[in-house]
């Protein structure tokens, strides 16, 4: 039978676990902006080997598993001498994985923008500099963030697997507290909606910011 009070006790524990889930996540997103940036500026470049870099990068990137990322990253880096704490592992192959769909979703907005907007803002004396960050970048942005917004949310969600390196986040948090009170539905059940409310509350930001941008 359902235990009502076993799932109401169970989010004190879950929610104090989800600060890792959170910092994965947004550090995750955050790191992965500044790569994808760099990738996308090689994947729009001009020159055949470095889109060929950036190419090969994403297809690596999309193609295997984050699960089988994170095993690789944490396993190989004290291999070659470098020992660092397992949440740096899973926030760096977080950022590279999410670096890899990022810098496509630029790649396309930035692509989606009409060329003759550049070359108007070229033709009236504004530098490339200024052409990017007055003309392109803005309306990149724009085009992109309900992209973004899906991408956090879905680092949301992947950010279980780092439970595997012994993260206690949400899904390693909710594993303990299952076996410690022999309530795995219930416990289970608490995760599931804790996961719900955090994306929830990142898809109404992500609608503010997109109502905000519009204005």
């Amino acid at each position: 039978m359902f235990s009502i009070p076993v799932f109401f006790d169970s989010f004190a524990p879950l929610a104090w676990a989800a600060r890792y889930t959170l910092l994965v996540s947004g550090l995750g997103i955050a790191l992965g902006l500044v790569i994808g940036a760099v990738v996308c500026i090689l994947a729009l470049s001009r020159s055949r080997p470095l889109r060929f870099i950036a190419a090969l990068w994403v297809s690596y990137l999309r193609g295997v598993p984050m699960l089988v990322q994170l095993l690789v990253v944490f396993f190989l880096l004290p291999v070659i001498g470098i020992n660092v704490p397992a949440i740096v592992a899973a926030v760096g192959t977080t950022a590279i994985v999410a670096s890899a769909y990022i810098s496509e979703i630029w790649r396309g907005a930035i692509n989606a923008l009409p060329r003759g907007q550049a070359e108007a803002a070229v033709a009236i004396g504004m530098r490339p500099a200024h052409v990017w960050r007055r003309v392109i970048l803005p309306q990149a942005v724009a085009l992109s963030l309900p992209q973004l917004v899906n991408e956090l949310i879905l680092l949301v969600k992947a950010s279980s697997l780092v439970s595997v390196v012994g993260i206690m986040e949400i899904t390693r948090a909710s594993q303990a507290q299952a076996a410690t009170t022999f309530r795995p539905l219930e416990v289970y059940l608490a995760a599931a909606c804790l996961y719900l409310a955090i994306n929830l509350v990142l898809a109404a930001l992500g609608r503010w910011l997109e109502y905000r941008m519009a204005v």
